[in-house]
């Protein structure tokens, strides 16, 4: 099922860049030592750091494969959006749209990541983007947003988000055999004409040239469309699978082997909802995740393709968070990643049902809550048969229908009441979404105490240092009685102690 294009690189001189004067960035590379970690193939710089290549006009990941040029030769930038706006285009063999992203921690300048992220989820989820709107989010004016995302990234947001949709449209192209058109509109784009222009534009190359260029000669393109996630080694595949396999609701959701398997329910920004289900399978000898979709999916994989890495945590950086992790007193999983969020209102309410109850109760309701509420899928696999019920259903469900499951009546109104917050637009329940706001609006709601919405902080919205002090499991793990000890002890080890509870949990589980 698994096979790997052909991809031929062709040498041409390199076109004269954007007539630009960017500002000058905060971020400063060293260009020896970027030098090097191209030499080294370094995957840990992957995703952090873009090589662009004068004579070629070409830019390309730490980890391609390709003859090393003269260091001269060579122009380094912290993401694919510097090099593109310096006039360079993506390579074809290593494909900077398979990099890993930036986790939350990655900067010191946080509003900007925040604002990344917001621009890479409207890419992704296909929603229409305003820096305006974009800029009242954050609390801070348009100008002074735009500044210091210039300063933090080296492009301004337009830029930005113009790499965003082109290498969205460059993955889609190479890994589905989508139409053009359809193509186009997943990344966002209002009309072909204009795709093609800004690919024509940033790549000089038509797309339909880019998808012959990506095709072995004389073979036929894979029905089956398998997308590429890459992830910075090294990977605890192993912590990531059995922590999934634990918490697997029957017809749901299903690990076998290096293969995760789900089902999957994405709310589109027209009202529509489109049911399938993915397979995603670790290849660890090449760091990356291989993505199946189902067919009826198709029309949404950037919204897919965001989810499933935030599921993964395939953005996290290894070489940050293993250090502070040394400090726990146990021994150290190296590339421990936190699980995520595949359906941020799904995750949020597994939470909420799994108060103070324990993980084999929890999957247990979740299977009936499923089984009663949630809509039929058709699947290959005899797993996989039911979806998650989204917002609005256990919003307007009867109260009494959701008790018959074994839910405790606080519980019901804690459900109902998150779910009518997301139907309202109150709570946004994605990565994407400012912290302190939501953590406020899920502190209101009725049966959400400050254990909820540590635990919600840590899965649905990925915040690294995010901390439920009075977990049962963490204070056993530390062998403590009292929360407060247990906050004092974090304190070493941040801004990772979401990664530390889960090494905490592990060492639990392990033991068990």
């Amino acid at each position: 099922m698994w096979t790997q294009a052909h991809v031929r690189i062709r040498r041409v001189g390199r076109a004269h860049p954007p007539n630009i004067t960017p500002m000058q960035p905060a971020w400063n590379i060293d260009h020896d030592a970027a030098y090097r970690a191209w030499i080294a193939r370094d995957a840990r710089f992957d995703g952090r750091l873009f090589v662009g290549v004068t004579s070629t006009g070409i830019y390309c990941r730490p980890v391609c494969r390709v003859r090393l040029p003269k260091q001269a030769n060579c122009r380094f930038f912290p993401n694919a959006a510097s090099a593109e706006c310096e006039g360079f285009r993506p390579c074809l063999r290593c494909r900077p749209e398979l990099a890993p992203g930036l986790s939350l921690m990655d900067s010191s300048q946080a509003l900007a990541d925040s604002a990344a992220r917001r621009i890479e989820q409207s890419v992704h989820s296909g929603t229409a983007f305003s820096m305006n709107a974009l800029a009242q989010r954050l609390g801070v004016t348009d100008r002074h947003l735009r500044r210091i995302f210039q300063a933090a990234h080296g492009v301004s947001p337009m830029d930005y988000l113009s790499t965003q949709r082109l290498l969205l449209a460059k993955q889609l192209l190479t890994d589905t055999a989508l139409p053009v058109t359809q193509v186009a509109l997943a990344s966002g784009f209002a009309s072909v004409r204009r795709f093609n222009d800004a690919f024509m534009q940033r790549y000089r190359m038509s797309p339909t040239r880019l998808r012959k260029e990506g095709d072995e000669p004389g073979a036929a393109r894979e029905p089956v469309t398998v997308l590429r996630l890459g992830y910075r080694p090294p990977y605890d595949i192993e912590g990531m699978l059995a922590f999934l396999a634990k918490r697997e609701v029957a017809g749901m959701e299903s690990t076998e082997g290096l293969t995760v398997r789900r089902t999957m329910r994405i709310d589109l920004p027209d009202g529509q909802t489109q049911l399938g289900w993915i397979a995603a399978t670790f290849v660890p000898e090449r760091c990356e995740v291989w993505l199946a979709p189902s067919p009826s999916l198709s029309s949404c994989l950037g919204a897919v393709m965001h989810r499933v890495r935030q599921g993964l945590d395939l953005d996290a950086d290894p070489s940050l968070i293993d250090p502070v992790l040394a400090a726990l007193p146990m021994p150290l999983r190296e590339g421990l990643r936190l699980p995520g969020s595949f359906d941020g209102f799904e995750s949020a309410v597994r939470v909420l049902l799994g108060q103070q109850i324990t993980v084999k109760a929890a999957r247990t309701i979740t299977h009936r809550l499923v089984e009663r509420f949630g809509a039929p899928v058709e699947s290959p696999f005899p797993t996989l048969h039911r979806a998650f019920p989204g917002p609005r259903t256990l919003a307007q469900a009867d109260p009494a229908d959701i008790g018959t499951l074994g839910i405790v009546r606080q519980r019901v109104k804690a459900i109902q009441a998150l779910s009518q917050a997301v139907c309202e637009g109150r709570i946004e329940l994605d990565r994407s979404a400012p912290l302190e706001p939501t953590l406020a609006a899920l502190r209101e709601l009725p049966g959400v105490g400050e254990w909820s919405a540590q635990v919600i902080a840590m899965r649905v919205l990925a915040w690294p240092d995010a901390f439920p002090s009075t977990d049962i499991g963490v204070l056993n793990a530390l062998q403590l009685r009292d929360a407060r000890a247990a906050a004092d002890q974090s304190l070493a080890w941040r801004p990772w102690r979401a990664y530390a509870v889960m090494r905490l949990w592990h060492s639990l589980e392990t033991a068990a």
